[in-house]
């Protein structure tokens, strides 16, 4: 049996995916977090499926956050979630924030949404589309409670919430 190179469909890969990875990587450079979590691997969790772990994985391979090596990490449920240092919800996650700030509170850890609303909700930056370009709404009362120190550089790139 022969096979052309027609055989097989291979789904491109998410763009909206990758760019929301960049960002998600480059959240790390703009944020502190406190000097006891500064130590280990720095991680990076992702709450259910979504391509956005793929893309995380291929950009962050060999690459630290200071002297911690990153690890992608994918958490299929709420129970699963482990402490780690930036969280990523994809929108098609039915999980209520309030449970997810519950779960993650004292971490020090960087929620990061991408459903309307969900800054005022508590997560601290969620990702939008305005303009047909992809942006974040940005906390940083929300930074705050979470004992995070946001820089004024990415304060400038964000739509401020409050």
């Amino acid at each position: 049996m022969a096979f052309s190179p027609s055989t097989f469909y291979f789904a491109p890969p998410d763009p909206s995916a990758r760019v929301k990875a960049v960002f998600i990587y480059n959240f790390s450079k703009y944020v502190e977090w406190k000097e006891a979590n500064r130590a280990g691997a720095f991680t990076i969790g992702v709450l259910g499926t979504s391509s956005v772990i793929n893309e995380l994985t291929t950009i962050t391979t060999g690459k630290s956050v200071g002297s911690q090596k990153i690890e992608i990490k994918a958490f299929a449920t709420l129970a699963d979630v482990k402490k780690c240092h930036i969280l990523f919800v994809p929108a098609d996650n039915a999980t209520p924030i309030p449970s997810i700030i519950t779960k993650i509170k004292g971490n020090n850890t960087l929620l990061v949404t991408e459903k309307d609303g969900y800054v005022k909700q508590g997560a601290i930056i969620n990702f939008v589309i305005q303009s047909n370009k992809q942006k974040f709404e940005l906390s940083k009362n929300n930074a705050e409670k979470a004992s995070l120190k946001v820089s004024q550089s990415l304060v400038t790139l964000s739509i401020p919430v409050d």
